[in-house]
């Protein structure tokens, strides 16, 4: 569609409601099933999916940020978690606002479908009081906008989506097909959901983070994924996002859906497996803490905030006596009781004393190799 002097913007079809697949794809379609359904198990079966969810969670807020060029590391978004958000460096605050955009998308597949309304909760979320602030957080665009680098002229960009003026009614069918009862496989629908969300790019800045979130949202909405363990931004990070960018492009240069539909579901595949090696490092660990502790005989204050390090394996004083109730000294001595055994370690020059689980982050942070867990 031609827009200002003379530049053309892309305005995506409606998205289908049937896509043919052949055999091989229906293959990787099988794969990708099997490896999200043995997740979803170990989901259901999670005493406490707290535990699990959050590190999970952190991880993919800063691998998604970093698509789009933010630098922070999960050490970074723990530290900002832990310090109450006193502690801040490069652009974590950015990420540590993802992880809350995430929390709140969850709460709202509560009350809401997938749909404009919930999009725009969780993007005014995403945007609050970080860069892009200023580009109408929470509400769909009113201007053009174009794919490319900061300075690069929209008739030099790659990509310009569609014009503002057309944004809601393209979102309109959009939220119809996100929640469609359609006789596709729920993986398919959710990759050409992703797809079309980009294409379209409602809003004016943040559109790449809130389309990779609304995959696992898509997920737990469809009641696939019980627990929002699976995150797909590690995938599409790799090369610094080069490949990720070059299969949506092609859907919208050529019309090719399975091609699109296949690398989707090779990143599912692949991060389901990822999450469940993860999921199960993180539990055996755990259990092989807690076993540590009770031959040696601890209180139940011990155990408990055990457990709070695998939501975040940083630690002070002054959260340890709030999550226990305890005096400052109380809260002190647990965490002594955690030194001693050799869970967590005290990082020197830091105010308040702070403490980590430097094992657990460490499990958390290393890559799954490609043998991991056969």
């Amino acid at each position: 569609m031609s827009i200002d002097n003379g530049q053309f913007a892309f305005v995506p079809n409606p998205a289908p409601r049937e896509v043919v697949l052949s055999p091989s794809t229906i293959y990787l379609l099988d794969q990708a099933s099997r490896a999200v359904a043995t997740l979803a198990g170990v989901g259901e079966t999670l005493p406490n999916p707290h535990l699990l969810i959050r590190p999970f969670v952190n991880r993919e807020a800063v691998l998604s940020s970093r698509i789009e060029g933010t630098q922070a590391s999960i050490s970074d978004v723990y530290l900002f978690e832990a310090s109450g958000g006193r502690r801040e460096g490069g652009d974590v605050r950015e990420v540590a606002n993802y992880v809350q955009a995430v929390d709140l998308g969850l709460e709202l597949l509560d009350k809401l479908p997938l749909s404009v309304r919930l999009n725009n909760q969780i993007h005014d979320c995403l945007l609050h009081g970080v860069r892009g602030a200023d580009k109408r957080p929470g509400e769909l665009r009113t201007e053009q906008v174009w794919i490319g680098d900061q300075f690069t002229p929209i008739e030099e960009s790659r990509f310009v989506p569609p014009p503002a003026t057309m944004v809601r009614d393209l979102m309109h069918d959009w939220e119809q097909f996100a929640n469609a009862e359609l006789e596709m496989p729920p993986l398919v629908q959710c990759a050409l959901v992703h797809y079309q969300f980009e294409a379209i790019h409602p809003y004016a800045d943040g559109n790449g983070r809130i389309g990779r979130l609304l995959v696992t949202l898509f997920l737990c909405a469809k009641e696939v994924l019980p627990t929002p363990l699976l995150y797909l931004s590690a995938f599409f990070e790799r090369n610094g996002g080069d490949a990720y960018r070059d299969e949506l492009f092609n859907v919208s240069r050529t019309g090719d859906w399975e091609r699109w539909v296949r690398y989707f579901l090779a990143g599912v595949a692949e991060q389901a497996r990822d999450a469940l090696i993860r999921s199960r490092r993180v539990r055996l660990l755990q259990e092989q803490y807690r076993n540590r502790l009770q031959e040696d005989g601890t209180s139940a204050n011990v155990l408990r905030l055990l457990d709070e390090l695998f939501i975040n394996p940083f630690m002070t004083t002054p959260r340890a006596r709030n999550i226990l109730g305890l005096t400052y000294a109380g809260a002190r001595g647990v965490l002594d009781r955690l030194r001693q055994a050799g869970i967590v370690e005290y990082i020197s020059g830091a105010w308040p004393r702070l403490f980590v689980a430097r094992e657990l982050l460490q499990w958390i942070e290393v890559p799954v190799a490609a043998g991991d867990g056969k």
